[in-house]
């Protein structure tokens, strides 16, 4: 006689004294301690390369070719990312994946004012034409699949591939690859947005259509869960929200008179993989049974259209500063997740990206960790090795279940414009990255090396440097060079023409731009003559709250720094205030929001400034609120240029008495630097909020015991 599940369950409990050894994840799904026949009876999931495409979208899988290797990368100029592709190609990486600088993300020219501190970091500029050609330098384009990460600069961006391309001799049919080309997360969480989410959407029709009629190898568009993983979203928000702006393109496209299988089969999706190994496969293989389900209610008849093609990205939320060696350990598993969940292409994070941008050394590592995967564990010589397995089809089914809940509401609002308008899901998202932050300061959710088995002295790492005012001098220069090169009047004939197409709706965008860009116009030109239309978008974070006070209820450290606080508001007359700062043009606002939820919770004034601030627009913030302290939050090295800059205005304000206090991604050894420019707290990855609070509490003359002291 077979034992059933309730058998066990007697047994189990009885070997734990009775325990309750059922697990409830933050998606809300209950998981049981072990699965039987009992829990997957009902679930077919099918075979591989057939409808819903359950176990993979082809039917052999990586046992007819394996998963393409891919490494995201962009280093300042386009000779260093250059040089960087092509030492990579070399050791084994099969395509590129393109970061572009947050200057180029928000559609400025290096020599913009904005973007002092923003050039060549996080990513390569490209200014021109002429940029994008020194990137490709020696990449023969009609063979190597490029994919490039842009949304809000996506329409100069593509456009200066295409002519690139034309210059090497390679035409637009021949090009293969993919543009994320995905505006509606970017108003959820990345917000490298430019224009309002109506025009933004015209742009990225626009682009399918393109694509469609003149560019077949080329994904016109990778619809991005990832930047929403990134932001603290459970499993079912990325499924459901990823799924819910991917039906949105696609009736977009077909509002614009697109037949549906004339452009389904090039659109791709782009999953981020964190540590909860089964829940990531599980959710790549829910992914394309919803994408089927979907595109069949759309009328899609080609079987093409129906298959979700994904790359997938190691978790860079997960990399830790500290302990970074557990970073191998953490993409390792991530990677290995990808790979049984039946992704088609994998960036793998290197060990150091917590920190800085990653040295050739972690690249290696990096890299090599898929090569070992593919060629040494065997992994590629099955289609879904998990296929049947009683936990992962219950639990791909559980996640199918709740995301269709989640599809309901979206579709009930009208539709993922007017979701994401509402601001709904950036809402859920950080209510989600708030509770995730608090379990983890609290050691509910162990983060090794940071909140459990922590080291007592950290381990100096080499990290990678850019000198930012170098880099943005050579770009200004090679600007100067192309404009007094080109034919004035014929550029700005097809710029006018872009304008007018941008203002009449007419014409399409991207062809309009390809011909401005054969005229070698900028960037920035391209981006402000659809600018002078449509506008540029601002939003100020509204932090949610709650969270923390809920979370933290009846903790004896945490009541500690709300009474502080409270003596801080008594001695003041009002409660003490925390401007939270986002300079220069990163969007990630993850760690911003999730600090000013929590000081808000604890009893602070937080005022949130908005994104893409300049030191100057921070400093006359910071006066007219009055304002004790500044946070300043960094995550793509302007660290060293916008922080410094403030202090010096706040100086000459006469107000050095505002407290200025750094977090994110700041090296340690950028530290004593901070400090000597005049920065009185620095809270890098892995800080623990509430400590963060009680720290400050300090800056502004409380006499704070410290957490070992606690009553």
């Amino acid at each position: 006689m077979v034992a059933k599940k309730s058998d066990w369950h007697e047994k189990a409990d009885k070997e734990v004294r009775g325990k309750d050894l059922a697990w409830e994840t933050p998606e809300g799904i209950t998981i049981d301690p072990v699965y039987t026949a009992e829990d997957a009876a009902d679930l077919d999931p099918g075979l591989p390369g057939f409808a819903p495409y359950t176990r993979g979208p082809y039917a052999s899988m990586y046992t007819g070719r394996p998963w393409t290797i891919r490494q995201y990368a962009g280093f300042s100029t386009a000779e260093e990312s250059n040089a960087f592709y092509r030492r990579n190609l070399a050791a084994g990486q099969k395509g590129l994946s393109v970061a572009f600088d947050l200057a180029t993300h928000r559609g400025y020219d290096s020599d913009h004012p904005r973007v002092v501190g923003d050039v060549g970091k996080a990513g390569v500029a490209i200014d021109t034409v002429r940029d994008m050609e020194i990137l490709f330098d020696q990449i023969p384009l009609d063979t190597m699949s490029v994919s490039m990460t842009m949304n809000g600069a996506v329409i100069p961006v593509l456009a200066f591939y295409i002519v690139a391309a034309e210059r090497q001799g390679v035409s637009q049919d021949k090009l293969a690859g993919t543009i994320q080309n995905d505006i509606l997360k970017e108003f959820m969480v990345r917000n490298t947005y430019i224009y309002p989410p109506e025009p933004s959407m015209r742009i990225v029709s626009d682009i399918i259509a393109y694509t469609s009629a003149n560019m077949p190898k080329f994904n016109s568009i990778s619809i991005s869960g990832y930047h929403m993983h990134e932001a603290g979203a459970t499993a079912v928000q990325e499924l459901a929200f990823t799924i819910a702006d991917g039906k949105e393109y696609a009736c977009r496209a077909m509002e614009a008179g697109l037949d549906i299988d004339a452009f389904a089969p090039r659109l791709s999706f782009f999953w981020g993989i964190g540590m909860n190994f089964f829940m990531e496969i599980a959710k790549m293989r829910a992914a394309r049974h919803l994408w089927h389900d979907v595109m069949e209610g759309l009328g899609a008849q080609n079987p093409k259209s129906k298959m979700l093609r994904t790359h997938c990205q190691t978790s860079g939320v997960s990399l830790q500063e500290q302990d970074p060696y557990n970073n191998v350990i953490r993409t390792t598993v991530e990677a290995m997740a990808a790979v049984l969940g039946g992704t088609q292409s994998l960036h793998t994070n290197a060990l150091d990206e917590a920190i800085a941008l990653p040295s050739d050394f972690s690249a290696r590592i990096a890299r090599n960790t898929q090569l070992v995967i593919q060629e040494e564990t065997g992994v590629t010589k099955v289609a879904d090795p998990l296929g049947g397995s009683y936990y992962v089809e219950s639990l791909t089914s559980a996640l199918i279940e709740e995301a269709r809940k989640l599809l309901d509401e979206v579709e009930a609002a009208g539709g993922m414009t007017q979701y994401v308008a509402s601001g709904k899901p950036k809402a859920q998202i950080e209510m989600a990255a708030a509770a995730k932050q608090a379990s983890v300061d609290k050691g509910e959710t162990v983060i090794v090396g940071v909140n459990k088995y922590r080291l007592p002295e950290e381990a100096d790492i080499d990290t990678l440097d850019i000198d930012n005012h170098a880099v943005r001098q050579s770009q200004i220069a090679r600007l100067g060079k192309v404009r007094e090169g080109r034919d004035e009047c014929a550029c700005k004939a097809a710029l006018d023409a872009l304008a007018r197409g941008a203002a009449q709706k007419e014409g399409n965008l991207l062809a309009l731009a390809v011909e401005a860009a054969r005229h070698d116009a900028t960037l920035g030109e391209i981006s402000q003559a659809m600018e002078d239309s449509y506008g540029r978008y601002d939003t100020v974070p509204k932090p949610v709250r709650g969270v923390f006070a809920a979370a933290y209820e009846e903790d004896s450290r945490y009541d500690q720094v709300v009474e502080g606080v409270r003596a801080v508001e008594r001695r003041l007359g009002r409660a003490p205030k925390l401007m939270v700062a986002k300079m220069g043009q990163d969007g990630h606002d993850r760690g911003a929001n999730v600090i000013a939820s929590a000081f808000a919770d604890m009893g602070f004034e937080v005022i949130s400034g908005p994104l893409f601030q300049t030191p100057e627009e921070t400093r006359d913030m910071a006066l007219e609120n009055n304002v004790d302290a500044i946070g300043a939050s960094s995550l793509a090295a302007g660290h060293k240029t916008l922080i410094p800059g403030l202090i010096g205005l706040l100086r000459e304000a006469g107000r050095p008495d505002i407290k200025v206090i750094a977090g994110g991604v700041i090296p340690q050894k950028d530290y004593d630097f901070l400090r000597d420019a005049g920065v009185q707290g620095i809270y890098g990855p892995g800080s623990n909020v509430v400590e963060c609070a009680a720290d400050v509490l300090r800056l502004l003359g409380h006499n704070m015991p410290p957490a070992e002291e606690e009553s």
